[in-house]
């Protein structure tokens, strides 16, 4: 199918067994609609496993000088529904999804969880297709400079996490952000917002969703922190 080779080349992959990426796209509102239909929900389980030990083990090896706990926290940085769900979009992998036609219709192709859980299907198919290497290979193709801007300087960067620390200790309960994209598919552009207790506290704009917030947060962590210290 054109739209199957079409992600195929995004991905870096072509399956040798082209049924194993038609089950990772199966969302389980396909199957409630279809009779003897297979979801992807196994295929996740394997894959999400998969992925955090190629990522587990590319980072023990890369940087000796991280400890156990910055270790983690960089992991935890790549390994998540958010980021998982950006690289599903950028490959445009919502457009293959097998989905029910009231998930279809609320918007499911762009729904972070199933883009992500989505995601962690196609390499737990990679991984039944050919391997550890070729999954390796297409892992670290798609979060390799993800892992390498978490690994400057694991934590304390993660400006997210050290404005909800700041929220939570001043009693402001936890910072939402509003996220704006603009641009096409292949160049797409963020803008976020943090907000603090219903306030606006700080903008950020960047290449991916990720680092759009995280601009946004650690504007927001500035002012909140000047605001403490007067």
């Amino acid at each position: 199918m054109p739209e199957t080779d079409a992600f195929s080349r995004r991905l870096g992959y072509t399956f040798i067994d082209p049924a194993r990426l038609r089950l990772a796209s199966t969302h389980r509102s396909y199957c409630s609609e279809h009779e003897n239909v297979t979801s992807n929900e196994r295929l996740e389980f394997l894959g999400d496993a998969v992925l955090g030990l190629v990522v587990t083990d590319h980072i023990h090896a890369t940087y000796p000088d991280l400890s156990e706990g910055e270790l983690a926290k960089l992991r935890a940085s790549v390994v998540n529904t958010a980021t998982l769900a950006e690289v599903a979009a950028r490959l445009d992998l919502g457009s293959i999804l097998l989905l029910g036609k009231g998930e279809d219709q609320s918007g499911g192709r762009d729904k972070e969880s199933i883009l992500a859980d989505s995601l962690e299907a196609v390499l737990g198919a990679i991984y039944l297709d050919s391997g550890w290497e070729s999954t390796q290979d297409v892992v670290l193709a798609l979060l390799l400079e993800d892992i390498t801007v978490g690994a400057e300087r694991p934590g304390r960067d993660d400006y997210k996490t050290r404005l909800q620390e700041l929220t939570a200790e001043l009693g402001l309960g936890s910072p939402a952000y509003q996220i704006e994209g603009s641009g096409p598919d292949h160049d797409r552009r963020f803008k976020a917002v943090a907000v603090v207790k219903g306030e606006a506290m700080g903008e950020g704009k960047g290449t991916s969703k990720k680092r759009a917030e995280q601009a946004a947060a650690r504007s927001a962590w500035i002012v909140l922190a000047n605001a403490v210290e007067e």
